[in-house]
């Protein structure tokens, strides 16, 4: 039996930026992207911690180091910059492998610097 599990989490990203224009998505600073483990056109769920939406798009990958976390498409509509999210990917393990899973984790600070990591 396979189960969902948190698999990446970008906890208190700060959003650098929202264009309604743009083709819908998140773009995410490389470096965030490879540290939290999310791909290039990832599902992700995310969370606005200023206002309680939330909402599913994909990852789009942005510069790496430019602690890009930008809302684009009609998401822009749900936060603006400056706003805190927490940024999720899910993935399906098998039962007896999950007991042993740890999502990988990375929390922001100022910049969206990473302050603190953990998982494989």
């Amino acid at each position: 039996m396979l189960v969902h599990l948190l698999k990446s989490k970008i906890h208190r990203a700060t959003v650098t930026a929202a264009s309604v224009d743009y083709e819908g998505s998140l773009t995410i600073a490389a470096d965030l992207a490879e540290a939290a483990g999310l791909l290039p056109n990832e599902r992700i769920l995310c969370s606005n911690m200023a206002n309680g939406a939330r909402w599913e798009t994909y990852v789009i990958v942005g510069p790496r180091g430019s602690g890009a976390i930008e809302l684009n498409g009609a998401v822009a509509h749900l936060g603006k910059p400056g706003d805190r999210v927490t940024i999720m990917a899910f993935t399906e393990i098998e039962a007896e492998a999950a007991r042993d899973w740890q999502p990988r984790v990375i929390v922001l600070g100022p910049g969206n610097q990473i302050a603190n990591h953990r998982g494989y």
